[in-house]
């Protein structure tokens, strides 16, 4: 089953607002100083690019993305002259130097994660290249609650589950695809971000529109499956005194430079 990611207006009640949480812990923790240029990788709908333009006045942040719908919405939805969006491969970036190379919960879609840390690598030769992904496996809860579910239902799923799929998604496994890539002065760190959905509803619409793995299984499922994983879910999660589902969410990061 491809991975689907088309839809900015899914993206961002499914995964797009947490994101925006782990970005800004994230681009704290690289500490650049201001007036730099950035090149965010795999910007989807501009989650990073917009925290960057926050929170560390740059003078320059270009966000590029192989989904011409996700530039087309990045580009409608982020107002600040000093961002723009471009359509381009991890793999192929735009000719630098930029000062800090980032990319936000991407690495694990890219087939040959080190050539693209390689290239990232290349668009900034004496700056920061880093990344962030989900803790697909451990404690991105909203996505770990999902699949335990679906595969106690259905066996086959377990194909499916991203903290199978994804095992790059692990700091000793992204520091290795770093040094990979020729990079030194490798570092890496969990990121903890609350994740609190209103009540169920909120939590279970996301997956209802088709827009990432989960929400591509769901949409596969036949109505009395979708019910029934529905149900079990609903049972499962926690819940506040007032209907609300405090979960978290974990995504481990990594930074690192070229070597001179």
């Amino acid at each position: 089953m491809p991975d689907v990611w088309a839809s900015g207006d899914a993206y961002e009640p499914y995964v797009g607002r947490w994101s925006r949480l782990v970005a800004a812990e994230f681009v704290d923790w690289l500490d650049l100083p201001a007036d730099r240029r950035w090149l965010d990788v795999g910007c989807g709908t501009g989650a990073l690019s917009s925290v960057i333009a926050a929170r560390c006045e740059p003078a320059e942040v270009l966000g590029v993305d192989p989904s011409k719908a996700y530039v087309a919405w990045a580009a409608a939805h982020v107002e600040d002259c000093r961002v723009r969006f471009a359509v381009a491969d991890a793999t192929h970036l735009p000719a630098g130097p930029f000062d800090a190379v980032v990319s936000g919960l991407v690495l694990n879609f890219v087939p040959d994660a080190v050539a693209a840390a390689a290239a990232m690598r290349d668009a900034a030769p004496h700056g920061l290249v880093a990344a962030y992904v989900w803790d697909y496996a451990g404690r991105m809860e909203l996505m770990r609650h999902f699949w335990d579910a679906a595969v106690a239902l259905d066996s086959a799923a377990v194909e499916l589950d991203e903290g199978v799929r994804f095992p790059i998604c692990h700091p000793d496994r992204l520091e290795a695809v770093w040094r990979d890539a020729g990079l030194s002065d490798v570092a890496s760190r969990p990121i903890d971000v609350p994740t609190v959905f209103r009540d169920f509803d909120d939590y279970w619409s996301p997956f209802l529109e088709g827009t990432g793995p989960a929400p591509a299984y769901v949409a596969g499922l036949r109505p009395d499956a979708r019910e029934r994983l529905r149900e079990r879910l609903a049972a499962r999660l926690p819940r506040g005194s007032d209907g609300s589902i405090p979960l978290r969410a974990r995504a481990w990061a990594v930074r690192a430079r070229r070597p001179d």
